[in-house]
């Protein structure tokens, strides 16, 4: 099951959401020469990206910050845009363009230190933007739990767009995280589970003051755990292949 849009387009041109995105690629793509070079590549995230064992000891902090805009490849950074681009506009839309800047970064934030935290030996380097993005989506569970996520099924040959509520799809991939993050703290195999648990932790928590504010359980029955404006519809394209009736025997 693989997410690909919301059914729900905030109110408000998202420019901070745009300009992460724009960000995120820009800075990929001022190193991705390196993509083939390891030695290089390495230096150049030994220097940038978040290494545990340095913010442990008190080196290094900058790494906390830039390694958010850094990512290890082009599906890597592909999965964490899509991800930003369907669920960030909303919660954008929620906080306003400054509140939503210091909510992201927040949520990066956390979710660097909770990897350290659990792996404060490591010197394997961490990068991506995929803490401060469970951040997005923790507090996207907590507001809009019932809004409309399209997902692309697969299953063998059989490939399918499903509409579903937003807490399945956020629910199911949390434990997803949380699961091989209790089993995998060191982040041997090259995900840092507790820096997403970490960032969705964060944004449901820092989301919380909003939900409480705007009423709790009677904001949700309000919204129907939607955003509170009308959803968008995908019409789909009919086909202009002729039917042709079978002929009879």
């Amino acid at each position: 099951m693989f997410p690909i849009r919301d059914h729900n387009p905030s109110r408000r041109t998202p420019y901070v959401t745009y300009a992460l995105l724009i960000s995120n690629v820009a800075v990929f793509l001022s190193y991705v020469t390196l993509l083939g070079d390891a030695p290089a590549l390495y230096a150049f995230f030994e220097r940038w990206a978040l290494i545990p064992a340095d913010v442990a000891d008190g080196r290094n902090l900058t790494g906390i910050f830039s390694s958010m805009f850094l990512h290890g490849g082009w599906m890597h950074l592909i999965g964490n845009m899509l991800f930003l681009w369907i669920f960030g506009d909303n919660l954008e839309d929620t906080f306003g363009h400054f509140g939503f800047t210091l909510f992201y970064l927040a949520c990066g934030i956390a979710a660097a230190l909770a990897q350290v935290a659990i792996n404060s030996s490591s010197i394997v380097p961490m990068v991506g933007a995929s803490g401060a993005i469970a951040g997005i989506m923790g507090g996207y569970l907590l507001l809009f739990p019932k809004a409309r996520i399209d997902i692309l099924f697969f299953f063998v040959i059989f490939i399918r767009i499903v509409p579903i509520s937003a807490w399945i799809v956020l629910c199911l991939w949390f434990m997803l995280q949380l699961i091989p993050g209790a089993i995998d703290t060191s982040a041997a195999g090259g995900v840092a589970y507790w820096a997403h648990i970490g960032g969705f932790v964060a944004g449901f928590l820092l989301c919380l003051p909003v939900w409480f504010k705007r009423g709790a359980f009677a904001y949700w029955s309000k919204i129907d755990g939607h955003p509170p404006h009308p959803d968008a519809t995908y019409p789909f394209a009919t086909s202009r292949v002729p039917k042709v009736p079978r002929k009879e025997d």
